[in-house]
């Protein structure tokens, strides 16, 4: 059994529109394709299938499951792009170790970097963001000749910089930090949405001595709106290329229950919406990934739907 398995489109079906002839009707499951070996530039879904970051982090399991949800809610939308849309499959853990299919997937995503695509990586738990970051700067440190200054900006109630023995879906964030230690590299990240009831002193701490940026959930309301974007355009400007993750538990529980870690409070998708806007206008935007989609939780699909969403508004072309 391999750790990267090839794609089951048994979930690519939906509606199919009669009548057009300029291909105005189509939707994602008309235009995706598996993924090839000569591919042309488009865009490129991978699913990370992992259960065991959860797990280790204490949280609820079932995001193993999220790809196929995620995929699921995106096969019937409507497909506004002109560029092709390939499935690349999954990574899986189950039955291979965590920090293996981490690296797997880096593998893969630099893959699919290689072939020009826009990685877009669907979880999973947030163990995610750390194939997805190492799999971006081994390619950017392969084709330039100075260390990658990789963007890394989080929406997320929680700063996954915890310190433990062993990677988890709490952990991806500080293993990064190591990983840019290592190799002289800056570390630069940004985090929006923080709960504070939800991280401990400890953590704004080791936030702090790395030189993290971040916002509360408390300070992300339409009210707020252009001094994020301001912070944001700020951010960005500091780097040459930008790794979007966004995890699930950022928003209201109402929005998305299918969490390991439901919000009280959360930040609406009228503010993060306009951010992501702002990410894609950059031009810099290389890998994108959605962590922590759990289906055993999620009522009425309501998380599987918004995170399709979120993919549609990466993948969108401007009007």
């Amino acid at each position: 059994m391999s750790m990267w398995q090839e794609p089951n489109f048994d979930f690519w079906h939906g509606r199919v529109d009669q009548g057009d002839q300029d291909n105005l009707t189509l939707r994602w499951h008309q235009v995706v394709e598996a993924w090839e070996d000569d591919p042309e530039p488009g865009v490129a879904l991978i699913g990370f299938a992992s259960d065991q970051g959860v797990i280790r982090n204490h949280g609820r399991a079932g995001a193993q499951g999220g790809p196929m949800a995620i995929r699921r809610a995106l096969a019937n939308m409507a497909w506004h792009s002109h560029k092709p849309l390939y499935d690349a499959g999954d990574i899986v853990t189950e039955g291979f170790g965590l920090e293996d299919s981490q690296q797997k997937l880096a593998e893969a995503v630099n893959e699919l970097l290689a072939h020009k695509q826009l990685p877009i990586v669907l979880g999973g738990g947030h163990e995610v963001a750390y194939g997805s970051f190492v799999g971006l700067a081994e390619w950017f440190s392969e084709i330039e000749h100075h260390a990658p200054s990789i963007g890394i900006i989080n929406f997320d109630a929680h700063f996954d910089l915890r310190a433990s023995q062993e990677a988890s879906s709490g952990t991806p964030f500080y293993q990064i930090s190591h990983y840019c230690e290592k190799r002289n590299w800056p570390f630069q990240y940004l985090v929006l949405g923080i709960a504070e009831h939800s991280n401990t002193q400890a953590l704004f701490n080791r936030a702090d001595k790395l030189d993290v940026h971040y916002r509360l959930d408390e300070q992300m309301s339409i009210a707020h709106l252009e001094d994020i974007r301001a912070q944001l355009k700020d951010f960005i400007a500091q780097c040459e290329h930008i790794y979007l993750s966004i995890d699930l538990d950022v928003f209201p529980a109402a929005i998305a229950p299918g969490v390991s870690a439901p919000a009280a409070r959360g930040v609406n998708l009228d503010v993060i919406e306009p951010l992501i806007e702002d990410i894609k206008a950059s031009q810099k935007l290389s890998v994108f990934d959605i962590a922590e989609m759990n289906p055993e939780f999620d009522l009425d699909h309501r998380t599987a739907r918004l995170a399709a969403r979120l993919v549609h508004l990466v993948t969108r072309e401007s009007r």
